[in-house]
């Protein structure tokens, strides 16, 4: 059954953004940091709402504009969080906003992850190198909402043991019942106490159980099919492994064409996809 990607929620015109206003900033690492804003106008703060691995468009006066995923949860009071790493000219410009500074903000755009689908089952979360954004916002529902889900497998993926953040975090998740961390690095180094290899090695040792597990995706193009593949050599069934597609979103809207995968458009159609519906189409250079 394929998913329609629901329409953004607050009563404004999809190009032109709302006023929003950085409520705190945290520096995750010295090139990823987490905004948390909230919208200046007090009805649209109480109109909008978003699903998990959706995403808005920030706008930076003067600067320019850049698609980022919501890690916060829906019900998180009203707040919404981003974590971004600054590599551009618009995310460097975001990382030197304070609180109290302003930007604006459209959205939430796309399509986000099949929550009401998963609930009472197992779900296991594999993202590789830095782009483990989009499904941060999944564990933190799951976590919020924890007797509705079965067991939880989180597999976590560096290159470079200096590219892990957040382990304290992971160090709390994996003492939580029901939940397992796992953690790879191509190089460890030392002292490294994790796994030296690949994400697909730890597979095995998850606690969930395949025929009854959903899994979603997200990092490296080349990491997810590898990924997609051996979860379905697992025993998962295709249609419930998810990926979290990353293309350059201008529009949102899926006007300008610059997101365009095949048929599809990652801003309007995904970016959140399962696997058949794009499987034909994972690591074909220039798709």
């Amino acid at each position: 059954m394929t998913r329609a990607a629901p329409k953004p929620q607050c009563d404004s015109h999809p190009y032109l953004p709302m006023e929003a206003e950085v409520v705190e900033f945290t520096a995750e690492s010295p090139s990823i940091f987490t905004l948390r804003l909230k919208l200046t106008d007090e009805q649209q703060n109480q109109l909008y709402s978003f699903q998990p691995g959706q995403f808005n468009m920030l706008y930076l006066h003067g600067v320019g504009e850049v698609a980022i995923s919501i890690v916060s949860d829906p019900q998180d009071e009203r707040l919404i969080d981003h974590t971004i790493r600054a590599v551009g000219r618009v995310t460097k410009g975001l990382q030197q906003l304070k609180p109290g500074d302003r930007l604006g903000l459209r959205g939430p755009y796309g399509r986000g992850w099949p929550m009401q689908e998963c609930k009472g089952q197992d779900v296991i979360i594999v993202t590789g190198g830095l782009g483990c954004a989009p499904v941060v916002a999944v564990i933190n529902y799951i976590l919020m909402r924890r007797k509705k889900f079965g067991k939880l497998t989180i597999i976590q993926g560096v290159k470079h043991s200096d590219d892990l953040i957040w382990r304290e975090r992971y160090d709390y998740w994996n003492t939580l019942p029901d939940t397992q961390v796992l953690i790879a690095a191509d190089h460890g180094g030392a002292v490294w106490p994790f796994h030296h290899g690949r994400v697909t090695d730890l597979f095995s040792k998850s606690i969930v159980d395949p025929a009854n597990a959903f899994a979603m995706l997200c990092g490296p193009e080349g990491l997810m099919q590898a990924a997609s593949t051996g979860l379905i050599d697992l025993g998962l069934q295709p249609e419930r492994v998810y990926l979290s597609m990353e293309r350059n979103m201008q529009c949102a809207v899926g006007h300008c064409g610059h997101c365009q995968y095949g048929k599809d458009f990652i801003c309007k159609d995904g970016p959140v996809f399962s696997y058949p519906e794009i499987s034909d189409r994972l690591g074909v250079q220039g798709v």
